[in-house]
């Protein structure tokens, strides 16, 4: 017998999961609903930073944007407070403050700056702006993957569960309610003991079909998404980093690397009547 086949023979199996992996994702599941209950009372500071390069990583433009986010029963209300943006024109960086700002007629570095950003951390029907199709721990969205245990992963000490999702596959021609087709595969490290959500990252499971980049001349690379959690205020768990970062050509010779990153912060609880009370400060 071969070395490399006996030393297989002999290492121990793989860490089993502590739960039925089916356990495993009911948990998390009753969770996430639990935490967008919860989420209607957190009033939280976001800031989303938006960046379109050039080839050879020159800038084109950066916009960054500043929200207070005030969620309610069914969606998310958000108050921009501030945008810092920048746009590259002769050689030099040049600043604005409205998102709806256009130095040219045709701007589309403007217009893919501002509809990247209101699709993918404005969504109104979320009550943390994310959409809900792009990840899959909800007990609706689960439905429309399929899970693996792919062993554990260790965070800031913490021996997490990994989980390895990809689409659930329907025959051709299966029909089905509302739109069931998910594109994304990836990984989601769960916390053990609280079964809550710590990262998840996502890629695109298939590529861009052909008709799409001949018909409409768009081309996407590496497109994916990281999502990562932190424990807030009367132990909820709370998306606090979000991004992604992509390849966009169009066939007329416009071609960018676009890149998103989202940050939650200071996060309060706010009363019924929608006064916030803040923590106490902290000795320095």
């Amino acid at each position: 017998m071969p070395a490399l086949a006996l030393l297989l023979l002999l290492a121990p199996p793989p860490d089993a999961p502590p739960l039925p992996i089916d356990e495993i994702l009911a948990r998390v599941a009753a969770n996430q609903d639990r935490a967008e209950k919860v989420r209607t009372r957190i009033v939280y500071q976001q800031s989303v930073r938006t960046r379109l390069l050039r080839g050879g990583g020159k800038l084109a433009r950066e916009e960054k944007r500043f929200y207070t986010v005030t969620p309610t029963e069914n969606a998310t209300g958000k108050q921009l407070d501030k945008v810092e943006g920048l746009y590259e024109k002769g050689g030099k960086l040049h600043p604005y403050s409205d998102p709806k700002f256009r130095h040219k007629g045709l701007d589309l570095d403007g217009e893919i700056a501002e509809s990247l950003t209101d699709d993918l951390v404005n969504d109104k029907n979320s009550r943390d702006g994310i959409s809900r199709d792009l990840f899959p721990l909800t007990r609706s969205e689960q439905s429309h993957y399929t899970f693996r245990f792919d062993g554990y992963h260790s965070v800031a000490g913490v021996r997490a569960l990994r989980l390895a999702f990809s689409p659930v596959k329907r025959p051709k021609g299966d029909a089905c309610e509302d739109d069931c087709g998910r594109p994304w595969s990836g990984t989601v490290l769960i916390h053990p003991d609280e079964f809550q959500p710590i990262s998840i990252v996502t890629n695109m499971s298939n590529p861009i079909p052909g008709w799409v980049k001949v018909v409409f001349g768009i081309n996407l690379k590496q497109l994916g998404f990281s999502l990562a959690y932190r424990k807030v205020a009367g132990g909820l768990w709370f998306p606090s980093t979000y991004g992604t970062e992509f390849g966009l050509r169009v066939f007329f010779g416009y071609g960018r690397t676009v890149t998103l990153s989202m940050e939650n912060t200071d996060f309060r609880l706010a009363s019924a009547e929608s006064s916030i009370v803040y923590d106490p400060p902290t000795a320095r």
